[in-house]
């Protein structure tokens, strides 16, 4: 019903409707909350962060549009309504980074009374902590395990209040993280897998090839390299003598009818503090597993969505790049979980996934279903 009113191609319509729907659920969260209805307003407050979220996507074109941030700190703040409900323990946390702190949130496995394994969760290019709750965190919980999932430089708080964009050697991320982790007493630190989602696909296996106490890796989907001078190399008709400025001007002229590449372009340039095209393609050249993919130590899952519109070929280049254990896990049509990340078959994904942690860290479900 929503998208049957948004204006095709329209960004501001796009805001427009799914900010309705977002006020809507919101009402409705604050009146279950008010009548003592605390599962009730738990999901309405949880349907509200996403819409709100989903409502301040194709705003990042105008980074001093107020409205981006101030829908986006209701995303977060209907979340926190939302965690305040929830029955697992979800702590708000800083984890100190470079002078500064990253935003987080950790959950504790219910039951836990000696150290359990943990899944450090972060997302990619367009990622906000909060919704990596949907994305990894509530099935993490079910199956014992703690998570702790972060925003890193270019990413939900970290772009927009400190702002701190993307950088390509993410380890220098993940190794304060994983000191965070490990100074917890309820995490085992033999037993510390990483996951990133979309972008992540590439930060991720990046961080592993330099932070070796990670016991696993996840690359949800697998990324090999991401510049968007190779990216954009599709625009040109199989041509490879055209100067930059025809690509510049091939690409504006797709951008005024293609709404994803001027997505795509937009987030970039926000993400990364770009001011042009042509500095975007400088500041994401560094971002490739080149010379590094041999490093990645841990057992390493690669996961391929089969009609991936953003990374069509990337898993397999990732793969094949690598030396360490890895095992290759791709969905398809047929499994509804064909799309980006999977984002039509969560469940079947989360099942293959942890199916996949549990016996590369060796963990093994008591007939209560505590693991051990």
């Amino acid at each position: 019903m929503t998208a049957s009113r948004i204006v095709e191609g329209d960004f501001e319509s796009w805001h427009k409707e799914w900010f309705r729907v977002a006020e809507r659920a919101h009402a409705l969260a604050d009146e279950a909350l008010a009548a003592g209805q605390r599962i009730g307003a738990r999901e309405a407050y949880l349907r509200a962060s996403n819409y709100y979220c989903t409502s301040e996507f194709f705003l990042h074109g105008s980074p001093e549009d107020p409205r981006m941030l101030s829908t986006w700190k209701l995303s977060r703040d209907t979340f926190r309504q939302a965690a305040k409900l929830m029955d697992a323990k979800v702590e708000q946390v800083s984890i100190p980074y470079e002078g500064t702190t990253l935003s987080g949130y950790f959950y504790t496995a219910a039951d836990a009374t000696e150290p359990r394994p943990i899944l450090i969760i972060h997302g990619g290019y367009d990622s906000t902590g909060e919704e990596l709750y949907f994305g990894g965190a509530a099935a993490a919980l079910q199956r014992g395990y703690h998570c702790l999932t972060f925003e890193g430089p270019g990413q939900g708080s970290v772009i927009r209040e400190q702002p701190i964009p993307f950088r390509h050697d993410w380890e220098k991320v993940i190794t304060p993280v994983v000191d965070y982790a490990v100074s917890r007493p309820e995490v085992d630190p033999g037993r510390i897998a990483l996951m990133g989602i979309s972008f992540g696909g590439y930060l991720a296996p990046r961080a592993a090839a330099f932070e070796h106490r990670l016991a696993a890796c996840i690359a949800n989907d697998g990324v090999h390299t991401f510049r968007f001078r190779e990216m954009g190399q599709k625009f040109m008709a199989g041509r490879t003598d055209y100067t930059f400025e025809e690509y510049e001007a091939t690409v504006a002229k797709i951008m005024e009818h293609h709404s994803g590449v001027r997505w795509a372009l937009d987030n970039g340039m926000f993400t990364f503090q770009a001011n042009s095209l042509r500095e975007l393609a400088w500041k994401t050249e560094p971002c490739t597993m080149e010379g590094v993919a041999d490093q990645v130590l841990c057992p390493t899952l690669v996961c391929e969505a089969e009609e991936d519109h953003f990374f069509a070929g990337q898993p397999e280049r990732l793969s094949d790049a690598l030396s360490c254990p890895k095992t290759y896990l791709k969905l398809t049509k047929e499994d509804g979980g064909e799309e980006h990340c999977h984002f039509g078959a969560l469940l079947l994904f989360n099942h293959r996934v942890f199916s996949w942690l549990d016996e590369t860290l060796k963990i093994s479900a008591e007939p209560a279903g505590v693991l051990h």
